[in-house]
């Protein structure tokens, strides 16, 4: 009977004064005495030291439990497998090894649920390691936003898991915020990753989806590298500003998807690299200095059904060829007439001019991109071409943008002043033209063809 009354003390919850000081102490010893499969449960307080979980089992916050690590290495760490982890706060107190993967919360066995926790202080949030069939929903991560880049971690690293699930997560302040490496078959839903290095950090992984993302504020909002069907469906990268900031860059992929996504205010729109049989169809590209950077490297691009709003240039190329498929999209600087009224301008619209095959192959140029020089570089090349090493056509541009599901742009103003400044201007102008036929068109801006 006295074994049984002290089992039930250990996986319940205590009250009081005394039991708060009795639950800073002995976390730890009531998790090693539950029993596999038990649920822990653990009530208001602060829980000073690491814990480690090595059986199967659920350890449940209720009122917001803070677990204040010992500020020298990860704060939970779990290597059992089944396990959940839910309505925990976590705090590293800004300490740990970054060469040993400091974490505030470290799984390494299959099938961890990490759920409802909030995360601050680490140098790693949360880090999936050899974890296949991990969950981790709905969680909010911090990092240590005085550190730099290169001294602190991912909010949400993920390393050789197969099989993952990422859902409604917010990362703020650290290295990355989900970086991802050698972990295929993986669904990432409805996060949001701002105010940092690079929103999505990947490479090695195939066979992965992308749903309903915001990628924002940041160096870059994705960087794509070494991996093969991909596919990002109705996400946002937006304001990622900086010399060479990219919203989505594909380096050395295949078999790629990238539809109904909204890419705006970003240095450059799309970055195409040694990648093969990539698909840009049907997404909204607007306000960034370049919309489309696309190297010879790679092959069977197809951009198609696109919006390309308000953006400085349409395209750098780099290199002097590209088999790129450009058909069927709207430029809103595109003032060819739709006369017969079948919805397609009656000129092809070319995307390439000497000024943009400049910023494409040498990097100064880009100096001069909002530079009256500039202007007048294109205008003559248009007026009188010579140098034309690889020309792109559009030969079939939309009269009118399409209706596209691209989510609604979280925060219209764009980050750089420029570009609202030059959204603003075409918005004013356009707004004065007269309509002289059903072939004239007015420019548009992004908030007009967003919902």
């Amino acid at each position: 009977m006295r074994r049984a009354v002290l089992a039930i003390a250990i996986l319940l919850p205590c009250t009081g004064a005394w039991a708060q000081t009795a639950r800073v102490q002995d976390l730890q010893k009531r998790v090693d005495a539950a029993p596999p499969g038990a649920v822990v449960e653990v009530g208001a307080g602060v829980y000073e030291g690491n814990l480690v979980i090595e059986k199967p089992l659920r350890l449940v916050g209720r009122g917001r439990p803070l677990l204040l690590g010992r500020g020298d290495g990860t704060v939970i760490v779990i290597t059992a497998p089944d396990v959940t982890v839910e309505g925990v706060d976590v705090d590293g107190r800004k300490g740990g090894d970054l060469g040993k993967d400091a974490s505030g919360i470290l799984v390494a066995a299959p099938r961890a649920t990490i759920r409802d926790c909030r995360v601050a202080n680490t140098l790693f949030g949360i880090y999936l390691k050899e974890a296949p069939g991990s969950r981790i929903e709905r969680c909010r991560i911090r990092g240590i936003k005085e550190k730099t880049a290169g001294e602190k971690g991912s909010g949400i690293h993920v390393w050789n898991t197969d099989g993952f699930t990422l859902t409604d997560n917010e990362v703020v302040d650290v290295r990355d915020g989900i970086y991802i490496q050698s972990s295929p078959h993986g669904t990432v839903l409805r996060n949001v990753a701002r105010d940092l290095r690079y929103g999505l950090h990947y490479m090695y992984s195939d066979d992965n989806v992308f749903e309903d993302n915001v990628f924002a504020n940041a160096d870059a909002g994705t960087a794509i590298m070494y991996s093969r069907r991909l596919t990002f469906r109705r996400n946002q990268f937006l304001h990622n500003r900086g010399f060479a900031s990219v919203g989505l860059l594909l380096q050395a992929c295949d078999d790629v998807l990238a539809e109904h996504n909204l890419i705006a205010d970003n240095a450059r729109g799309v970055f195409i690299e040694g990648s093969h049989r990539t698909v840009v169809r049907e997404n909204v590209i607007a306000e960034s200095d370049v919309a489309l950077m696309i190297f010879a490297s790679a092959s069977a691009t197809t951009i198609t059904g696109n919006s390309f709003i308000g953006n400085l240039s349409p395209l750098a190329l780099v290199g002097r060829r590209t088999d790129t498929n450009v058909v069927g999209n709207y430029w809103s600087d595109n003032d060819a007439l739709d006369l017969d009224g079948d919805g397609r301008t009656d000129q092809p619209y070319r995307l390439s001019s000497l000024f943009d095959h400049l910023r494409g192959n040498l990097t100064a140029a880009d100096l001069f991109s909002r530079s009256l020089s500039a202007s007048a570089l294109a205008a003559a090349e248009r007026t009188l071409p010579v140098l034309d090493p690889a020309p792109v056509v559009d030969p079939s541009p939309l009269a009118r943008p399409p209706a596209l599901r691209v989510p609604v742009a979280a925060g219209r103003t764009p980050a750089h002043p420029a570009v609202g400044g030059l959204a603003t201007s075409l918005a004013g102008l356009s707004a004065g033209l007269t309509v002289l036929s059903r072939g004239r068109r007015r420019r548009l801006t992004l908030a007009e063809v967003t919902p």
